[in-house]
């Protein structure tokens, strides 16, 4: 038997009016607990000697060789705010760590088995892909006290195909809400079609246009419990704050496009 749709008429209803769906525990505790347990394995092996510090506010500055090299391997990030004046990390490195990515479904077994399960499948057949294929994959930490802002933005604009394909699968690892950093999105904006590109070109990466200004009413939480998928159209407007809470939000996230009647921008980042 082979892989069949798995979305119901009324998620897919709601997906595509809203732009994005939140599905309820499509993590087993088993396989949160295999991703986290993961994840505390590469962290402990990981030199602090080879990183960068990872911003969406700031994303043309911090997009360096490291960043760009992270497409077709796993790289390690830091916040912003994990250094003191001296340069010097000002905890642990387990609890100074933004994300890792971006290519932990390719090379990493456990991230590997879970991205490739069935049911990822099954979810990406009902949004009509015809040969989805993972392009980027991200363990996210959202630390206490210093987890960064992520500013709003549309995933097509960093990973553009023509036509547009790209679907952002947001994997929750522990309880989101708006105390620890959620997402947030504005509903039905993905109707408006993508409002710029992150291109790479000769002199580095730059934005096509300036970004919008957004009314913050616009926004709503995601707020969610850990095993909860988000599934975000690559259109729909959506954000997370800084965490200042003392509890993290960890998360895992890949983003999808498919490779069926649709090109692969050679100015994608």
């Amino acid at each position: 038997m082979g892989i069949v749709p798995n979305l119901t008429s009324d998620q897919l209803q709601f997906f595509h009016s809203h732009g994005y769906l939140v599905i309820e525990s499509f993590a087993t505790p088993d396989e949160i607990h295999a991703m986290r347990n993961r994840m505390e394995h590469l962290l402990h092996g990981f030199d602090c000697s080879t990183s960068s510090v990872f911003s969406t506010v700031n994303q043309q500055q911090s997009t360096d060789d490291y960043f760009l090299q992270s497409a077709e391997n796993i790289s390690f990030f830091f916040e912003e705010k994990a250094f003191g004046e001296d340069g010097n990390l000002k905890q642990e490195k387990e609890l100074s760590i933004n994300k890792v990515g971006h290519a932990l479904h390719e090379f990493d077994p456990v991230f590997k088995s879970f991205s490739d399960s069935e049911k990822f499948s099954g979810l990406l057949l009902s949004l009509g892909y015809k040969r989805p294929i993972a392009i980027q994959s991200m363990y996210i930490f959202k630390q206490p006290g210093i987890g960064g802002e992520v500013v709003p933005h549309q995933d097509n604009s960093f990973l553009y195909t023509e036509p547009t394909t790209c679907t952002g699968l947001w994997l929750a690892l522990e309880d989101a809400n708006t105390t620890n950093g959620c997402l947030w999105a504005i509903p039905g904006s993905h109707k408006n079609g993508l409002v710029r590109r992150f291109l790479r070109g000769d002199k580095g990466v730059y934005f096509d246009q300036p970004s919008p200004t957004y009314n913050k009413k616009d926004f709503v939480p995601i707020e969610v419990k850990a095993g909860s998928l988000v599934v975000i159209h690559g259109d729909v407007i959506h954000q997370s704050f800084e965490n200042q809470s003392p509890k993290s939000r960890h998360a895992y996230s890949l983003h999808v496009v498919d490779t069926e009647g649709c090109v692969w921008a050679q100015d994608n980042w």
